[in-house]
């Protein structure tokens, strides 16, 4: 499951890049596939010993001091990540620092993030929901039990130097992957995630440090470069309705919507974003005009990368892309299945 640098990072605009740069790249789109859990208790009440583990890793990720460098693992491509997560009496504040490729850190301070490109001495701003993994969920997980089958291993296990427990869920349909989880027995925090295919494990996110509690010192969140002089821009995002502009999206079984946003990508260029999940896995649709002079090129049918899969289509006047951690099938069917009825003009 893929909770660190791509898209399970609970993407930014400039995670998001770094996520599928050579699928979107191919396809044109430079668009954020955002994150949007809640940061509310998750309700109490009695469920399966799997959602209680699902619920404690994410209260872990929310709650606890923590420091360590984690590794992103897709097909060829390795990226460590170094995260420090401080809460005190302002909330959570999380400094996650890109160790490989191109310099790059991320300042969080509850739901705003900084985005720091020192190559452009820039920064990035954008106000929203952050999710990232240890994190797991991007709700409350209630639809979660009607569409995957969950198991808690009796066995122990041991990452970074810290026995854990594995939590195996198996999707009751072909709609979405499977996933693991092995969370910290003292902490409940999630030691490593993967997401499952057919084919095996298709993105694995480990620890392979880590430090709870009292020893994760608060002065480790400051940036690494000085960005006094630096530009500073700020990422604006618009709720959008796309149902009452003539948008028919008919999501798959067990996803609803998480949110509607527009953004402007370039002066001439405006993207609207649907977001769904099931709760573990999730769906961006993305909608802007269609033009024959666009600079960037426009690939239709479906691209895969890793565990993503991207499906493009020509839409009237619209082009309309279905991307996500999903199978292939999920993202061509929503798409094939999406109509657009304009709205009659009085």
């Amino acid at each position: 499951m893929s909770r660190g640098l791509p898209s399970r990072l609970r993407l930014t605009r400039c995670r998001y890049f770094e996520a599928v740069s050579r699928a979107l790249l191919f396809l044109g789109l430079t668009a954020v596939l955002g994150g949007f859990a809640p940061h509310g208790v998750l309700a109490a009440q009695a469920e399966s010993p799997g959602m209680e583990m699902l619920r404690k890793m994410q209260e872990a990720a929310r709650t606890l001091d923590y420091a360590g460098v984690y590794t992103y693992q897709q097909g060829g491509v390795v990226l460590s990540t170094r995260i420090v997560h401080v809460v005190d009496g302002t909330g959570e504040r999380e400094r996650v620092l890109v160790l490989d490729g191109r310099p790059r850190e991320y300042i969080r301070h509850n739901e705003t993030t900084q985005c720091l490109l020192p190559e452009r001495k820039l920064v990035l701003v954008e106000r929203r929901d952050s999710d990232r993994f240890p994190a797991v969920l991007f709700d409350e997980g209630d639809n979660l039990p009607a569409h995957y089958d969950m198991q808690v291993s009796d066995t122990t296990e041991r990452v970074a130097g810290r026995p854990c427990h594995e939590l195996r869920l198996a999707p009751r349909d072909s709609q979405r992957y499977g996933y693991r989880f092995c969370a910290d027995k003292e902490t409940g925090l999630a030691l490593r995630a993967q997401t499952i295919g057919p084919e095996g494990v298709l993105i694995q996110i480990v620890f392979n440090t880590l430090e709870v509690g009292s020893d994760v010192s608060a002065e480790a969140l400051s940036p690494g470069w000085n960005t006094k002089d630096w530009k500073v821009v700020e990422l604006p995002v618009h709720k959008v309705d796309l149902a009452s502009e003539g948008w028919r999206i008919p999501l798959p079984p067990g996803y609803r919507q998480l949110t509607q946003m527009a953004r402007q990508m370039k002066a001439d260029r405006h993207v609207k974003q649907l977001v769904a999940s099931d709760g573990l896995s999730t769906i961006s649709v993305f909608i802007e005009a269609y033009s024959e002079t666009a600079s960037h090129p426009h690939a239709v049918g479906l691209v895969r990368e890793g565990a993503m899969n991207v499906y493009r289509k020509r839409i009237g006047d619209h082009w309309l892309t279905v991307l996500g951690e999903v199978p292939a099938d999920t993202v061509r069917d929503l798409a094939h299945r999406t109509e657009y009825v304009p709205l009659a003009v009085p």
